[in-house]
């Protein structure tokens, strides 16, 4: 249809303007410093190993430099350009309830790879309106449980915020939904890697429709989204706030300090082959994924009785991230809430996203 040929063809454009300010915030350095205390960041390691202190902007592009070069150790490299193809985006079913349209449609993210999603827009609208990519936990339904289709109504954030008058794009991660992918036969080396590179192509397609503001861009999710939107959002600085719940806590302190719930073939086996799922062999830690989306704003659902994510490790990344924060001008932008609940995404604690996401986007 003429609208499916218009979208591949601003997508094409769009790509040329943006997709190389998000690439160039994920340049990784062949060789990058170790730093075996990952919650000290006010220092940065010249070529020959020497510590420097942090006391400008400029030296903390340095460090942030080393930080996505040392999750590519473990994730794999992000793709360059050569990877891009044209989105060719298909609409599959259109479903129109009282407040928003659901597209249930396909985009294609590299060759012979399409990704199916669903797309939510408002019903009524006056101009442009900010998106929220809107990514979802290890559930078999995948896509479908944000955008309304699932049983838990907690879950459902991508309907909530399309209610709220933010258009709303849910992708099935790898595996998931009515995504097939065969992880052996990729060419990622974790589906941590193929993830983020999806979700990138993901914002190249919001940033074609003309319903959507492509400079307010924003990302939440739970669980698997919760880490998966901090990973897309520390590689992609389009994604201006993001909201990770229940979806992180320091390598330390995660199962103490056993990793192996992140080494398998969706997520970074590297973990396993390559750093003996040790804490202390890891090239990277979550205090720096924080502190790698400042000055954007980042809000952390932390709940206090969260069995996969303990809790005092989140607070310990939330204080090593701060200072760097404060060091940007930004402090305002990074805030965490701690519900009194399990591993779950509750109304008071959707409440205090919800509205984050409003304070940095509307």
């Amino acid at each position: 249809m003429a609208y499916t040929r218009m979208w591949s063809l601003i997508a094409v454009l769009v790509f040329l303007l943006s997709f190389f300010s998000a690439l160039s915030a994920s340049s990784a350095v062949k060789s990058p410093p170790f730093y075996a205390d990952k919650t000290h960041l006010l220092v940065y390691r010249d070529a020959a190993g020497k510590e420097h202190p942090i006391q400008t902007p400029a030296d903390w592009d340095k460090r942030r430099e080393h930080i996505l070069a040392n999750m590519q150790l473990v994730m794999g490299p992000l793709p360059n350009i050569s990877r891009q193809v044209p989105l060719g985006v298909y609409v599959n079913e259109e479903v129109k309830t009282e407040k928003y349209v659901r597209r249930k449609i396909s985009f294609a993210v590299e060759e012979k790879d399409r990704v199916p999603a669903y797309l939510l827009i408002p019903r009524e609208r006056q101009g442009k309106l900010p998106a929220v990519l809107c990514l979802h936990q290890t559930v078999r339904i995948g896509k479908g449980e944000p955008a309304g289709l699932g049983e838990r109504e907690n879950l459902r954030y991508a309907v909530h915020l399309a209610e709220r008058g933010y258009v709303t794009f849910a992708p099935d991660y790898p595996s998931f939904g009515e995504y097939e992918f065969d992880f052996s036969r990729g060419n990622f080396p974790s589906g941590t890697m193929k993830a983020i590179w999806n979700n990138m192509r993901a914002i190249d397609l919001l940033q074609t429709l003309p319903e959507v503001d492509a400079q307010r861009i924003g990302c939440i999710g739970h669980s698997l989204g919760g880490h998966n939107t901090m990973f897309t959002a520390a590689f992609d600085t389009r994604i201006k706030a993001s909201v990770s719940s229940c979806g992180f806590t320091s390598f330390p302190k995660y199962f103490g300090g056993n990793l192996k719930g992140w080494t398998s073939d969706r997520y970074m086996p590297r973990i396993a082959s390559v750093y003996e799922m040790k804490p202390e062999k890891m090239p990277f830690d979550f205090t720096e994924v924080v502190a790698a989306l400042a000055p954007r704003a980042f809000l952390a659902s932390a709940p206090i009785q969260d069995d996969n994510f303990e809790v005092s490790g989140v607070k310990d990344c939330m204080a090593a991230a701060r200072p760097i924060y404060e060091l940007l001008g930004a402090k305002e932008k990074l805030a965490a809430n701690y519900p009194d609940c399990k591993h779950d995404f509750p109304a008071e604690a959707r409440k205090v996203a919800y509205e984050w996401l409003d304070r940095w986007l509307k």
